[in-house]
């Protein structure tokens, strides 16, 4: 057994151990539990500083994830009315989602699947064979993202069959993977799966990190591994409340980020997830942030602030507004700073 095994095996996942941990209410934490069961590495366990803190927020059942709200759903996106075939989503014309594992590392709170962990599932091979044939047969699909769960929950061989099928179909232009182990279970990223990840480029990996304290020595080093296998690595963060919604936290986010060679690529607002209001912030509040982050840091540590429509509509950019008025070809600009500058325009 690898070191990232019996990491995985001895993470928490028993309630009453979190309960004596945190003193929480044992019978509302167990019936979080049985709704939305939850996994904690012990590495990640040992980010929390304090009961409530934006790493505890992140990966400890919370009674609010039993809160009805009409406003959110179970299946946010769509994807069981996109499906293509078992594991297979299309929502774009171009490219479609593979969901290779039914397991992650540790199991987030906002999750947008949180629907497919009400009960341990696997994916199994005949599944991944039959979703591989689709791609195939689906000659506009060029652009194939490997999901799950996570896949680098799955042995190296596993992982391998996987890319080594989609790589053979000749209109697959580019592969991504998305996984969040970098973060929560760094000792997964060996190098010997990111020498074996180096066969199959064009391949992109998108990380997943929501908070600067995520990015700890072995979380770096794991990074480093895939950007030394010549692997580009984007960050898709969400935006949750109480954890990275104001600008210093996500400034230094984003920074570290960049520091780890990690492109900040999208900031969510979270999906419209059953049991998730209290990690929903306001459009407004959002876009300030972005509005904070812009002339503060780097152009290339600003992500692009995204909401990601219900029942399959697609991804909207959400952009602050810096043009105060205009009067005919004459803009008048805010910067940064809230200093005014005109701007000729040019005739439509």
């Amino acid at each position: 057994m690898e070191k990232w095994q019996r990491s995985l095996a001895d993470a928490l996942c028993d309630p009453d151990e979190l309960v004596r941990r945190f003193d929480l209410d044992r019978d509302a934490t167990r019936r979080v539990a049985e709704t939305f069961p939850f996994r904690i590495p012990r590495g990640y366990l040992g980010l929390i500083r304090a009961k409530g803190d934006p790493i505890y927020l992140q990966c400890v059942p919370d009674p609010r994830e039993l809160e009805d709200d009409p406003a959110l759903l179970d299946d946010p996106l769509g994807e069981e009315s996109h499906t293509l075939a078992p594991g297979i989503v299309q929502r774009y014309p171009d490219r479609c989602l593979l969901m290779a594992s039914g397991r992650c590392a540790m199991y987030c709170r906002f999750c947008t699947r949180k629907r497919k962990f009400r009960r341990p599932f696997a994916v199994s091979r005949e599944e991944i064979d039959r979703g591989i044939a689709c791609i195939a047969e689906n000659e506009t699909l060029r652009d194939v993202l490997v999901s799950g769960g996570d896949p680098f929950l799955l042995e190296d061989d596993q992982i391998e069959y996987i890319l080594a099928g989609v790589r053979r179909i000749e209109h697959v232009e580019i592969i991504r993977i998305g996984t969040r182990t970098p973060c929560t279970l760094p000792e997964r990223i060996t190098r010997r799966l990111a020498a074996m990840l180096k066969k199959f480029h064009p391949l992109f990996v998108n990380v997943h990190f929501n908070h600067p304290d995520e990015l700890t020595p072995a979380a770096v080093e794991a990074l480093a591994r895939l950007a030394d296998a010549g692997i580009p690595l984007g960050s898709q963060t969400v935006l949750l409340r109480g954890v990275n919604d104001d600008p210093e936290t996500l400034k230094r986010l984003m920074r570290k980020l960049l520091a780890a060679r990690v492109r900040p690529y999208y900031l969510f607002l979270p999906d419209l997830i059953y049991g998730t209001s209290h990690f929903r912030s306001s459009i407004a509040h959002a876009a300030g942030l972005i509005d904070r982050l812009r002339g503060w840091t780097s152009g290339m540590a600003v992500p692009h602030l995204i909401i990601d429509l219900p029942n399959g509509f697609g991804k909207v950019a959400i952009t602050p507004d810096h043009l105060v008025e205009r009067h005919g070809n004459d803009c008048l600009f805010a910067n940064y700073r809230g200093e005014l500058c005109h701007y000729p325009d040019v005739e439509k």
